[in-house]
């Protein structure tokens, strides 16, 4: 019997990928007369890759990511005018108002009290805890967890601390890569709840035939996955 259910937050319980998509175009714009958007969307990429176990997930990372791209594709003479147009493109991501995503508010709340609920996300602390304090859902969740990466081993020692073990544990998120697969391979659920929009470094194959994985459209189905699993 599931005890623990953990939620993912960006693009699972509210937009938020949309946000980057649009400073990229907005840094495309300003670097367009160094790189094709084609190419410079491939070196932000190769960026944000090396730099994810230096500065970890979300906004701060993405926006020195950036910077540095800029400074490769301009050979070191990008103008400070549109280094402070990053800092500020960034500053506007993390002031961006939250809006939930599809059957959330409902879902949650139905869950509540019948489950232990937690959000378990990646990101900026003071950036997560500022989009959960005003997405209006603080109170429906027993714990909230910002971990610098999902693995099996961060879900078993989270599921442990906050309901009975990853086994009796179930995970739903926008993300294969990092909501799902590790979930799996630490014994518990995996529910893949899919957003248009995915950043690159997410992308995963889904385990089809795994007996503990279920695929919803949105969060609206998920009840219907817990009676299944339940009996």
């Amino acid at each position: 019997m599931l005890t623990t259910i953990g939620f993912d937050a960006d693009d699972t319980l509210w937009h938020n990928e949309r946000f980057f998509q649009l400073t990229q175009t907005r840094f495309a714009d300003l670097l367009a007369e160094h790189a094709a958007a084609e190419h410079l969307a491939e070196r932000l990429l190769a960026a944000e890759r090396r730099n994810i176990g230096h500065y970890g997930f979300g906004v701060k990372g993405f926006v020195l990511s950036m910077i540095e791209t800029a400074i490769e594709v301009t050979g070191s003479r990008v103008p400070a005018s549109v280094i402070a147009e990053l800092i500020e493109a960034g500053h506007d991501m993390l002031a961006h108002p939250i809006e939930l995503l599809p059957q959330v508010r409902e879902t949650v709340a139905a869950l509540a009290g019948r489950y232990r609920l937690v959000v378990i996300t990646k990101g900026d602390l003071l950036d997560q805890e500022r989009k959960l304090a005003q997405s209006g859902l603080g109170d429906l969740f027993d714990g909230v967890e910002i971990v610098s990466d999902k693995t099996p081993e961060v879900y078993a020692k989270v599921f442990a601390r906050h309901g009975t073990g990853a086994a009796e544990g179930l995970m739903v998120g926008n993300s294969l890569k990092s909501d799902v697969l590790p979930m799996l391979n630490a014994g518990g659920w995996g529910v893949y709840v899919p957003h248009d929009l995915t950043f690159a470094l997410e992308h995963a194959e889904p385990p089809l035939g795994h007996p503990r994985y279920a695929s919803i459209t949105d969060l609206g189905a998920l009840p219907e996955v817990l009676v299944r699993i339940n009996g």
